[in-house]
């Protein structure tokens, strides 16, 4: 898959597996993000109680690498819009649907383009005997065929169970039995420096182990644009992984998968010092929903946070103490889970269920993990005190008039309601009227002019600013506005990108 950004989304994939005899000796169907964990693999120094021991990764792997597969994918472009002047522009993820295509660098204005089918692969890892499999979103998104090939070199067609952009993870499944499941160990309790193992299939290479040791945790690399609500809680590690690795494992020296690799910081699209996977706590979570509902049940808090990186200038604005260690409250939704539990702006969330809380990936990891009617209990500070109350999480995002307001102020325009009577004249129902374009995200990014009337954005009917601000809203980095001209039959299309950036 073509890399072309600094932080880049691979396409790999890694399987897990391991079979249960029953005492009649039928083998019964094992999972291992649905049944209760098991005793580890490996016994090595990272299993609790247990004297530090001399490293073996060769059982380790050898008992991991059974359990990892190899996935191929077919995606076909369909006729996408070149706008004049933009070049050959190239998915930068390298090869997703046509639909997206389109999302990100809009249509309708230009000549027409014809795509051959695209071919990409990525890793998987089996999760249950009966084939399901884990893998990234990103390797199988848009794919019109997915071919698996298990270590013994079988191959299997798969279809798609589910998927959650907002993780980057995809569950698909094969027609086998007796597959080798992998067991699932407990990312909350690897450590900084521990050794792990990389597993998968890079550059088309045959199943590739590499070694590495964990050397962060609670990494948010803002890779993952193309989600509306994204989590990024990666564990990083300098194990090398590469372009093929993607939904492949990282796996501890018990044989235990601890997170699913899913990207890499390269300023040249090949391993270039650290690898990025996603925690196997959060992974048994969104896999569990998409196997037991289709989809993922996640519930929300109803804050916004203080971004990280601010300077000493905007903090100080803000009212950011630097000497309090916690996640700063900007917002609170009023109808929100923090807002009913009583949280306010200006609030320092230090905890969240006894587990203490330094970083905004670690708070959006932990409420990832639950979902709507959970309930957890917040620690936070107000005015220096510090205060205790229990959240019941909402099954939606939370809205902030700030924060739609920034977002229409970011587009670089002065906008107003279309009128009845030109809306009827235009034969609309209604739309967003631009009257000037200055300095911003439209100007830079498009060639639109002064009089365009807006009327969908990202395919949401806007009739107002006030609608324009909420479909703004439920945007993530790159849709489309979709409207027309006044005495004008035609429908323009203007391809917005990174918008969240």
């Amino acid at each position: 898959m073509k890399m072309k950004s600094k932080a880049i989304l691979l396409g790999a994939a890694a399987v897990i597996g391991s079979c249960v005899l029953f005492a009649n000796g039928k083998r019964g169907v094992t999972n291992s993000v649905l049944d209760e964990p098991t005793a580890p693999v490996v016994k090595t120094a990272y299993v609790p109680g247990t004297a530090a021991q001399p490293i073996d990764f060769e059982k380790a792997a050898s008992a991991a690498v059974p359990s990892v597969v190899h996935i191929k994918v077919t995606m076909k472009f369909k006729d996408v819009a070149g706008r004049p002047g933009e070049g050959n522009d190239q998915d930068p993820f390298g090869g997703m649907g046509g639909d997206l295509f389109r999302r990100f660098f809009g249509e309708g204005e230009g000549r027409m383009m014809p795509q051959p089918d695209q071919k990409a692969s990525g890793s998987g890892v089996i999760i249950s005997n009966d084939g399901y499999i884990v893998t990234n979103n990103h390797v199988v998104n848009g794919a019109t065929n997915i071919t698996v090939t298990l270590n013994n070199r079988r191959n299997y067609t798969a279809k798609v169970i589910g998927t959650d952009p907002n993780t980057d993870l995809a569950l698909i499944k094969i027609d086998g039995k007796d597959l080798p499941v992998m067991n699932i160990g407990n990312s909350d309790e690897v450590k900084l420096g521990q050794w792990v193992l990389a597993i998968g299939y890079p550059l088309n290479l045959d199943v590739t182990v590499t070694q590495g040791i964990v050397s962060a945790k609670s990494r948010n690399i803002g890779i993952n644009t193309r989600a509306s609500a994204p989590v990024e809680s990666f564990i990083q590690t300098d194990a090398a992984v590469n372009p093929g690795s993607s939904g492949g494992a990282l796996v501890n020296t018990n044989g235990e998968l601890v997170a699913i690799n899913s990207a890499i910081a390269s300023p040249t699209g090949s391993f270039a010092g650290y690898a990025y996977s996603i925690p196997s706590n959060l992974m048994k979570k969104v896999i569990g929903d998409l196997m037991k509902y289709g989809s993922v049940q996640r519930g929300y808090l109803g804050i916004s946070m203080a971004p990280e990186g601010l300077d000493d200038a905007k903090k100080k604005e803000l009212g950011i103490n630097d000497d309090v260690d916690g996640i700063h409250v900007l917002e609170v939704d009023p109808q929100g889970a923090a807002g009913e539990a009583g949280l306010k702006k200006g609030d320092v969330i230090v905890s969240i269920n006894d587990r203490p809380i330094t970083t905004d990936a670690q708070l959006a990891e932990l409420v990832a993990r639950q979902k709507p009617g959970d309930k957890v209990k917040i620690a936070y500070l107000r005015e220096g005190s510090q205060h205790e109350t229990e959240a019941t999480l909402k099954g939606k995002m939370g809205s902030f008039a700030s924060t739609k307001t920034a977002a229409v102020e970011s587009l670089g325009a002065d906008f107003s309601d279309v009128s009845k009577e030109d809306a009827t004249k235009m034969g609309i129902p209604g739309g967003v009227a631009v009257n000037n374009i200055h300095n911003g995200v439209i100007s830079n990014q498009t060639n639109m002019r002064p009089g365009f009337v807006i009327t969908k954005v990202g395919g949401i009917p806007v009739h107002s600013v006030a609608e324009l601000k909420d479909a703004l809203s439920k945007q993530g980095s790159n849709f489309q506005l979709e409207g027309t001209y006044p005495g004008s039959d035609e429908v323009y299309y203007y391809g917005i990108n990174d918008f969240r950036k």
